[in-house]
């Protein structure tokens, strides 16, 4: 792979543009806001102040995850990239709830009514976000599915609950606009549980991954049929797989004529060990048991 192409150069490029983008929108809301009295704009500039750390966060998780296997961990690191998610997550709820309670403390003590929204600047910045975070996330997401990056998949998330979280401010301080202030502070809310949701959404995912998921019906089933392809191969007696951080590990269990030497039996689980490997770019290593085949059985 050329230098620069590596899955680890994509997603620290695409993750480095990240957080470019969100350092310049969070300044724009945090003026905009604070200029035009919105504390939906502010709340969302908080949200964007969130997506530079989570940047951060992903660079760091897939420098880590891309290591080579060592003494101590000899089935790599591609777990520290769940581990990586996990944090984000954490992030998100941290950050939507500080949003949340803002808004909730600006409904209560009737902080709305007293600092209504000034001016079309807030709008402007919502709108702005809306547009720059949206592309950012399918930006984001077409290189995680490219490169099969969780911590990346989870950074495009994060870029899409700022983008809903933006078109929440968009309603609040439209509706301040049109004289219901009150909108502006539950806008706020409604930004807390788009935030909560993603959160969820990006935990329950890493923690599939980090406890020995198995992969989708689809991609076992393709490996079954391409270990059947083989040479001496009479049947798949087991399959198992097992998903470790953005790699699949696979036992299999080959039947094969019993009268073969072990010679020629081991060609052969090692003919299905390369098919397998070399077909299938996400499985990191696959373990082939043989099995004597009867006919007659």
């Amino acid at each position: 792979m050329k230098r620069g192409n590596s899955p680890k150069d994509i997603a620290v490029r695409v993750s480095a543009v990240g957080m470019a983008a969100n350092i310049l929108l969070t300044l724009f809301k945090l003026v905009a806001g604070t200029v035009g009295h919105s504390g939906a704009m502010i709340s969302d500039a908080v949200h964007s102040a969130s997506d530079v750390f989570s940047g951060l966060i992903v660079i760091f998780g897939v420098r880590f995850s891309s290591k080579e296997s060592d003494r101590h961990h000899p089935y790599g690191h591609e777990r520290f990239e769940c581990v990586t998610a996990i944090l984000l997550s954490g992030l998100l709820i941290f950050a939507g709830g500080g949003i949340g309670f803002a808004a909730l403390q600006s409904i209560i003590t009737g902080d709305y009514a007293e600092n209504p929204v000034k001016g079309w600047l807030p709008l402007i910045a919502a709108v702005t976000s809306v547009i720059v975070k949206e592309g950012m996330f399918w930006y984001t997401k077409i290189n995680a599915d490219k490169i099969k990056s969780s911590a990346l998949a989870a950074e495009a998330w994060h870029h899409r609950s700022d983008a809903l979280s933006s078109i929440g401010a968009i309603i609040g301080i439209g509706g301040a606009k049109l004289g219901f202030p009150i909108l502006d502070p539950i806008a706020g809310i409604i930004i807390c549980l788009f935030i909560f949701k993603v959160a969820y959404d990006i935990f329950r995912d890493a923690v599939d991954r980090m406890v020995d998921h198995c992969c989708d019906p689809e991609t076992e089933e393709n490996i079954r049929l391409r270990a059947e392809k083989v040479e001496g191969v009479a049947n798949v007696d087991l399959l198992r797989t097992r998903v470790f951080g953005s790699k699949i590990y696979v036992d299999i269990e080959i039947g094969v004529d019993g009268e073969l030497s072990v010679r020629e039996a081991h060609q052969i689980s090692e003919n299905v060990h390369n098919a397998v490997e070399n077909n299938f770019p996400d499985v990191k290593h696959i373990m082939v048991h043989v099995n004597p085949f009867d006919e007659e059985k």
